[in-house]
């Protein structure tokens, strides 16, 4: 089998870098892609990240949750430290858990122009309440746009039995 290139893997600094600053603001620009080898076939990617954390922009306590990222993609696919390092630039970043979402399903869109995501956040209870929101978004003009809707439309058609996560 045949690994990547050095010319496939240019925009990839991240990985295996010893010497990894963890940025403690916001930061889109540590985002990196690379060339998917499979741009002729659907697929989904899903990640998975237990541990985000961001601020409540009203009273600065941490918010917790499980965040959900899945695409499908096109020419491009985001690198998974770069995703971890961004995610984590969300730690001190005061938003609300909705703006949240959107903010990192928009900065994914930008970075890859991935033919389908969605993003949903699961946010573990904070005042006897939890939110869980979720967004996607498909590629206009196109078969993922309709699906986008469809699934916006049943994304949760089978809710979780919630134990207080």
């Amino acid at each position: 089998m045949a690994g990547r290139s050095k010319e496939e893997l240019a925009g990839v600094s991240l990985l295996g870098n010893q010497g990894t600053a963890y940025p403690s603001n916001y930061a889109p620009e540590v985002l990196e892609s690379f060339d998917n080898k499979h741009p002729g076939r659907d697929y989904f990617v899903k990640f998975n990240c237990p541990e985000f954390t961001s601020l409540c922009p009203m009273t600065g306590q941490p918010d917790f949750a499980t965040i959900y990222i899945s695409y499908i993609p096109d020419a491009k696919m985001v690198e998974s430290k770069s995703l971890k390092l961004y995610l984590f630039s969300f730690r001190n970043h005061g938003d609300f858990h909705e703006d949240c979402m959107n903010i990192i399903m928009n900065d994914l869109i930008e970075l890859m122009a991935p033919r389908y995501i969605e993003v949903w956040g699961k946010f573990t209870p904070r005042g006897g309440i939890s939110i869980d929101p979720y967004c996607n978004w498909g590629k206009p003009g196109t078969k993922y746009e309709a699906m986008a809707e469809h699934r916006l439309l049943n994304h949760d058609l089978y809710p979780e039995k919630v134990d207080n996560r």
